[in-house]
């Protein structure tokens, strides 16, 4: 699972896979984020396939919740979520650990911590009911010296500009499906913010609702450099 540079240095991998599916693999752990895989027209994956041994979660949309509790208790990963959401996916039986927006922890893969993110979240049941899921989030995940930026779905907001600041970003992955999340215009200026050295874009063409060319985004970009990766393409930093 690592990679090494002709000098001997660790290289951090990161895939990704349609929809917000982002895949990395660290000192030995393979973390998968928002694991919508059934149902995913856009995704290389098969669930079968996947063996996480962490899956962070965004929010608790279906398209993002995905098929965490099937993986979690099939391999017994770990499942990183927002408190509200982890209780929920503990009475199913998901080993969870809970965090909340602005705060961080160091696990033996790396340090995670959650940002702001601008969006909904909840479970509709058959009886037309909304179970409230906690809030929203990006993630900030940071090891080998690297740090991952998956920004989950929202909207723009000027704070990005703080996280950025705050910390420096080599991959970030942004949403720009627009009618949901932000759109390719917005995304671009939230990648300005970021000043992320490399920007990839995720969540589009999945639904019809959220069709976009990607590579318009990549035009958009002012100063950064933009990479359209196809399900399973993967970046090494």
């Amino acid at each position: 699972m690592f990679l090494f540079t002709k000098k001997g240095d660790v290289i951090m991998k990161v895939s990704f896979h349609g929809h917000s599916v982002v895949k990395v693999e660290t000192k030995g752990k393979t973390i998968l984020f928002d694991p919508f895989i059934t149902g995913n027209g856009q995704t290389d994956l098969k669930v079968e396939d996947v063996k996480p041994d962490v899956i962070i979660l965004t929010h608790g949309h279906g398209d993002h919740l995905g098929d965490t509790v099937q993986l979690a208790k099939e391999h017994d990963s770990l499942v990183i979520a927002n408190a509200e959401l982890s209780t929920y996916l503990s009475w199913q039986g998901v080993r969870t650990h809970g965090m909340s927006i602005g705060g961080a922890y160091e696990f033996d893969f790396g340090r995670v911590k959650l940002t702001q993110a601008f969006h909904g979240t909840g479970f509709t049941t058959e009886n037309k009911e909304i179970i409230y899921l906690g809030m929203p989030a990006g993630v900030l995940l940071m090891a080998e010296g690297k740090t991952v930026f998956h920004a989950g779905d929202t909207g723009l907001f000027g704070d990005l500009k703080l996280i950025g600041e705050r910390h420096p970003i080599d991959l970030a992955f942004l949403p720009i499906g627009d009618n949901y999340t932000m759109g390719p215009e917005d995304a671009a200026l939230a990648a300005k913010f970021l000043q992320a050295k490399q920007v990839v874009p995720m969540h589009f063409n999945t639904f019809p609702q959220i069709e976009q060319d990607p590579h318009r985004f990549i035009d958009l970009l002012e100063g950064q450099n933009g990479k359209v990766l196809q399900p399973g393409e993967s970046i090494e930093l």
